[in-house]
């Protein structure tokens, strides 16, 4: 089973990935202009890898409801369904991003935000965080 981890942005759309050994890794983002130019690139990588899954972020509230995010969050899972066909997973994103920042305050260079790597990082303790959650 090959997984692909989504961490949703307007702008970047941080990207993971996972095999059947089950350990998730950042690949490069989409950080494509257009709307369209990132789900291409999106179709790249499922083609390329074999996706079989798709696990996106999911904006819960820290208090556990959901956010207005989660609608915009939402109509991604729709065209991402409608496009590719695969099962779509929620996984809690819930401070994901502020953690990979927090990891990275040590390094000597700091990650560029608009390159879309803290993104991918991000996608990344998403797909973790899901497939732990499945060996339970």
């Amino acid at each position: 089973m090959n997984y692909l981890g989504i961490d949703w942005g307007e702008k970047r759309i941080g990207l993971a990935f996972a095999d059947e050994v089950g350990v998730a890794v950042p690949i490069a983002p989409s950080v494509a202009p257009t709307k369209k130019e990132r789900f291409a690139c999106i179709a790249e990588v499922i083609r390329a890898r074999k996706i079989d899954q798709l696990v996106v972020g999911y904006p819960y509230n820290m208090d556990g409801t959901v956010g207005f995010k989660a609608k915009e969050v939402d109509a991604f899972i729709v065209e991402l369904e409608n496009r590719f066909g695969l099962p779509v997973h929620r996984a809690d994103e819930r401070l994901t991003s502020h953690s990979v920042e927090q990891s990275l305050r040590g390094r000597r260079k700091k990650p560029n935000r608009a390159s879309g790597e803290i993104d991918s990082l991000a996608a990344t303790l998403i797909l973790r965080d899901f497939l732990g959650e499945q060996c339970l």
